[in-house]
């Protein structure tokens, strides 16, 4: 009865127990234990039942636990990937073979591709990307879609080749993915008038211009001759004609907005993108002068946490400078990242927007 009260208090002294009591991970990878009256081991933070104390035995590792006829815990997964790496990695090869199928496949097959029930793997994969599989499978369409159109000789062509099984799912699609109908995203502007007007403002260079519906761009830079360029690959059919006098006094409001971003912009607006652009879009244009967001704060307002890497490709295609204020996008520890039209320009814009007329500390 001595010695075994004696190794209880040796037990729940040592540092490791109350690693065990308290089911620490960062113990995780220091050592082991063993369980005498189960013959298993396991790691410091398993949710397992915990043990007595004189009947524990530590181990510097699995091999030497193993060595001493221990077998190893199924539930703290010793010797195995983390179930977190493990389902990640599972998820990860169901994205490959999503994005390499011509046509959505089923959820079952999916699952049982990933050695899980459809329902678990549908759990597991929304956690881990921020969409369902049929929502990824969807967007994954929608992007050999946009890639179908551009040189297509027929739009019916671009429908068979971007994997749509049917004309009414693809024009219905493919409306709400582009902004605007396939013929005239495969026309690239042709019929459009576009008129563009290029000036001075405090940032450089500004071009400006305007559609049928709205003002369709508003670039920045430091050469007005690469400004039009860019506009032209943008629209490379579009009919374009310098400003008139009349243009010019919209011009004028719009150069007025980007040097005091705090005032109303009530312009009409021409904004063409994928439907989950124009949804970050919209987040972004929530966004107070003197806010920031970080791109994982978009994501999961516009409804997908786990599309992080999407939100930072569509701040990278907004094509309407300050309106859409993708400027006021930052990294999750204040810094700065890239930005369409050049980093010093993204932190003279949060620099102008601030109180005091200086960027935050950190960026």
């Amino acid at each position: 009865m001595a010695s075994t009260t004696m190794l209880i208090n040796d037990i729940t002294q040592d540092p490791r127990w109350r690693a065990i009591a308290r089911r620490d991970t960062a113990a995780d990878g220091s050592f082991v234990y063993g369980v005498v009256t189960t013959g298993i081991f396991c790691s410091p933070s398993c949710a397992s039942r915990r043990p007595r104390p004189e009947n524990v035995r530590f181990f510097s590792d699995g091999d030497h636990a193993l060595a001493a006829g221990f077998r190893p815990c199924k539930r703290s997964r010793q010797g195995l990937p983390s179930r977190a790496s493990d389902h990640a990695a599972r998820i990860a090869r169901a994205c490959r073979q999503i994005e390499a199928a011509q046509r959505p496949p089923a959820l079952p097959a999916l699952a049982a591709q990933a050695g899980m029930s459809a329902s678990h793997f549908h759990r597991v994969f929304k956690a881990i990307t921020g969409v369902t599989p049929h929502a990824y499978a969807v967007g994954c369409r929608q992007g050999r879609l946009s890639q179908a159109l551009t040189g297509a000789e027929k739009v019916t062509g671009a429908m068979h080749d971007a994997g749509y099984p049917s004309s009414g799912r693809f024009y219905t699609e493919a409306e709400q993915t582009l902004g605007m109908t396939p013929g005239e995203f495969r026309a690239g502007g042709k019929g459009m008038r576009i008129d563009v007007a290029i000036g001075p403002c405090s940032l450089g260079y500004i071009l400006v211009a305007h559609s049928d519906r709205g003002i369709c761009a508003i670039l920045l830079g430091d050469d007005a001759v690469q400004l039009r360029q860019e506009l032209c690959d943008t629209f490379p059919h579009a009919e374009l004609h310098d400003s008139d006098s009349a243009y010019r006094q919209r011009v004028a409001q719009v150069v007025r907005f980007v040097d005091a971003p705090c005032h109303t912009f009530d312009l009409p607006l021409d904004i063409r993108g994928t439907a989950f652009q124009q949804r970050v879009w919209q987040v972004l244009r929530t966004i107070a002068p003197g806010e920031t967001l970080s791109y994982r704060q978009v994501a999961e307002r516009v409804g997908a946490p786990g599309a992080v890497r999407a939100v930072a490709n569509a701040c990278a295609a907004n094509r309407l400078a300050v309106v859409i204020p993708c400027h006021r996008v930052v990294r999750s520890d204040g810094t700065l990242s890239g930005y369409r039209w050049g980093i010093d320009r993204k932190r003279r814009l949060l620099a102008q927007e601030d109180d005091d007329g200086e960027a935050p500390a950190g960026r």
